[in-house]
């Protein structure tokens, strides 16, 4: 595939990072930040994070979340011979706290 243009606004100190870069590797700073790009993109760190944060949304929309209160309740209780389930759990394995 040909390559594209790509207009992108960084911190004066991104800038500055990428033209040592470019200079110590004897490339330019165009062709660094396109490697750093791609790099990136094929960690799929950013998409695995979108994905999961979809996922949640999801679950929430469908009723399934926890409320800040049973998990406060919850924590509380660590240590203490009440100490409670994790909420949402139903089994007595995943019951304990991490």
């Amino acid at each position: 595939m040909p390559p594209t243009t790509l207009t992108v606004h960084v911190d004066a100190s991104v800038n500055e990072r990428l033209e040592r870069l470019a200079k110590r590797t004897g490339r330019s700073r165009d062709i660094v930040a396109a490697e750093l790009i791609n790099s990136s993109l094929d960690v799929d760190v950013y998409e695995w994070q979108v994905e999961g944060i979809q996922q949640a949304i999801s679950s929430l929309d469908r009723g399934e979340g926890i409320s800040h209160h049973e998990v406060k309740d919850w924590v509380a209780s660590w240590g203490t011979q009440a100490e409670k389930p994790a909420p949402g759990n139903t089994t007595k394995a995943a019951s304990k706290r991490p």
